[in-house]
């Protein structure tokens, strides 16, 4: 589970934690940062991509409105 109450600006998310925080599959994280809208932040000691917490959320949030999906409001 991801920790969203962390530091968003700091924390550094591997491409199975931002798709998971994004709630889209791994191949999306990836296909973010070939577009270039997901900057790498940095590698873990495996040489693996790391990305800021605040980016991928970011990310995903252009995403969605670039293809205007519009969440419903739940109805009371």
């Amino acid at each position: 589970m991801v920790d969203l109450t962390a530091d968003l600006q700091t924390t550094l998310w591997t491409v199975a934690e931002a798709a998971e925080a994004a709630q889209v599959r791994p191949n999306v994280v990836r296909n973010w940062k070939y577009r270039g809208v997901l900057q790498q932040a940095g590698e873990d000691r495996n040489g693996r991509p790391l990305f800021r917490a605040i980016d991928v959320i970011n990310a995903e949030k252009a995403t969605r409105e670039k293809a205007r999906r519009v969440y419903p409001a739940h109805a009371a």
